[in-house]
């Protein structure tokens, strides 16, 4: 079965430009830039797709590090690095922190990619 990283219907024009705009001033691209080199490790995909197929959409640290194979600082530093890129949210409950993906965000990072012309589906021709 395949599990899908799960994204929400929302306008996400209104917080993110698309690439094929126009030029894009400096903080824009360095926005969307640190967007895909956190989403560029394989770890990190991993990582949220895990959190994504977690039952109720969460997962503990302690429940990320043996899929992945790595030490918890580790995965603790992959997580930082999605939290601090908006792809993912944390929440500290005792001595745990817990983890979310960010739909929204994963949807801007598509959005950033797609012309703002509508797109013929495979197959068909234009």
């Amino acid at each position: 079965m395949t599990t899908q990283l799960p994204l929400l219907a929302t306008d996400a024009n209104a917080c993110c430009s698309r690439v094929t705009d126009g030029v894009l001033d400096v903080a824009e691209a360095e926005r969307i830039s640190g967007t895909f080199k956190a989403l560029g490790d394989p770890t990190r995909l991993r990582l949220l797709s895990l959190i994504a197929a977690s039952e109720g959409g969460e997962a503990c640290i302690c429940d990320l590090t043996e899929p992945v194979g790595l030490s918890q600082p580790t995965v603790s530093h992959h997580m930082r690095l999605l939290v601090d890129a908006g792809l993912a949210t944390r929440e500290q409950r005792g001595r745990w922190a817990y983890y979310r993906v960010v739909p929204d965000a994963l949807e801007g990072a598509a959005r950033a990619l797609q012309p703002d012309r509508a797109v013929p589906e495979l197959g068909t021709h234009v």
